[in-house]
């Protein structure tokens, strides 16, 4: 008696229960669509298809059916077979804590980390999609291989030579589900490695530490100033033990610091590829948004002056979208099989058609349309941020404005916390600079705000800058 499966039409779960057939299925259908699982809309299968899943009369179907459209838990017209019933369904409200308000939703949003997403290049990716599965061998819809589909990984490694000045081949390039899921494959490894620390710079995002720090690696933050991190630590902590004797490994941001907004110094950069050849260190490279520099040629990547020492690590996130989890670690060959063993324990592939229509993206040319295009929209942005700053908050200095999505906007000391306050007044949501302090760093603090201006939409950017000039603590006068 407790077949669930529809052979013809729609499948239906149902298990009449209770006293006589007709009375326990009418009782199951109903408490099917009073409980929500049948959702208003829905077609019910024909009496006939029912009827011979659940191995009973077929007019005792029909007639549960007439019972529940007579109650009005469903109808039934001519030709359109039998439906649940439309009927108003209230919406349950969130329910917030004793004594807490709740908060309105941001109006604007400036948090940095995000792109415009309304500019998505819908109608390019779908041709690039339809090109990359028309032509796809039937071989890639299987588990394949650990590292990535190989058209993906060739059309990066291709890529990442002309634009970013990286040295490599498809055989070390490694595609993973975004920034953080490379992360926790290169934080297991060098734990396995027996590490037990890894120097960071001291500002960054705190998602990025607790990560190490589950994978047993201890944080230690480097100094910074005017030139960026003060790469020179690494090499005198080997030297002098401290917090940063014996760390081997280091995370950074060189072409664009992040939250700071600079390029680490040609000296810096030096050091610290000669510290990784001299104490044979390895050198992450977080190369988030390289791509949108806008003064001058974008800085080339670090990996470039030594593959063998540099991880170079990037991700679709900024220049397309973050919901696609499409990044890629490009590996120097001695880690290389230790990453894909550490993958394909447990994520053998990524993504397969996503992995093919970005590489048909990429080969098509439609790639570097894309982030021409995007690199000039954001520049507008930045241009008329700096524009609105003068004109109605002239107090205000924003720096690290030469690449990115964000700046940081310069207060006067003591004032972070309240201006913070008077933006989510104005509707505005946006970071101050302290929350991306590392906890045991001693840089010297300051007060900021970071701006992201990527993600609202162009129709909104006017707005979103309306709202943060009356949040800024400067007066028309400065």
């Amino acid at each position: 008696m407790a077949k669930s499966w529809a052979t013809f039409g729609v499948d239906l779960h149902v298990e009449p229960t209770g006293p006589g057939i007709r009375r326990g299925l009418t009782e199951a259908l109903r408490e099917a669509v009073r409980g929500g699982r049948l959702a208003p809309g829905t077609r019910l299968p024909s009496s006939r298809s029912l009827a011979a899943d659940l191995g009973i009369a077929r007019n005792t179907v029909a007639e549960a059916y007439a019972d529940l459209v007579a109650e009005g838990w469903l109808t039934a017209r001519q030709g359109s077979g039998t439906s649940v019933a439309r009927r108003p369904v209230p919406t349950p409200t969130a329910a917030s804590a004793p004594g807490r308000p709740t908060r309105a939703r941001p109006v604007y949003d400036l948090v940095p980390g995000t792109p415009d997403l309304s500019s998505f290049p819908r109608a390019a990716w779908l041709k690039a999609s339809r090109r990359a599965l028309t032509v796809a061998p039937h071989e890639a819809l299987h588990y394949g291989d650990p590292r990535g589909r190989v058209e993906l990984r060739t059309a990066l490694a291709g890529y990442l030579a002309r634009a970013r000045g990286v040295r490599t081949d498809p055989e070390h390039i490694v595609i993973c589900s975004g920034f953080l899921h490379g992360l926790m494959l290169l934080g297991q490894v060098l734990r396995g490695r027996g590490l037990t620390s890894l120097a960071v710079e001291s500002y960054g995002l705190d998602a990025h530490w607790r990560l190490l720090e589950a994978a047993g690696l201890r944080t230690v933050p480097l100094g910074f100033d005017e030139l960026g991190t003060r790469t020179e630590e690494l090499a005198a902590g080997a030297q002098g033990g401290g917090a940063l004797g014996g760390v081997r490994a280091v995370l950074m941001t060189p072409a664009h610091q992040f939250p700071m907004g600079v390029p680490l110094h040609p000296d810096r950069r030096a050091r610290v590829v000669d510290w990784a050849r001299r104490d044979d260190g390895l050198i992450l490279e977080d190369d988030y948004d390289g791509e949108f520099r806008y003064d001058r040629q974008p800085v080339g990547a670090l990996q470039g002056l030594d593959p063998d020492h540099v991880v170079h690590m990037g991700t679709a996130s900024k220049s397309l979208a973050p919901g696609l989890r499409l990044g890629w670690l490009v590996l120097p060959p001695a880690l290389a099989p230790e990453v894909v063993a550490a993958k394909g324990g447990v994520d053998w592939s990524c993504g397969v058609l996503d992995q093919l229509t970005l590489a048909e993206f990429i080969a098509s040319g439609a790639y570097d349309r894309h982030i021409r295009a995007s690199r000039l929209r954001y520049r507008r942005r930045r241009d008329a941020l700096v524009a609105r700053l003068a004109e109605q908050a002239p107090g205000g200095r924003a720096t690290g404005i030469a690449a990115g999505l964000h700046v940081v906007l310069r207060l006067p000391p003591g004032t972070e916390q309240s201006t913070l306050r008077a933006a989510a007044w104005q509707g505005l949501a946006v970071h101050g600079l302290d929350r991306y302090r590392h906890p045991e760093s001693t840089a010297e603090r300051s007060d900021a705000l970071v701006v992201g201006y990527g993600t609202p939409p162009d129709h909104g950017w006017s707005g979103a800058l309306d709202a943060l000039c009356a949040a800024l603590p400067f007066d028309s006068t400065g």
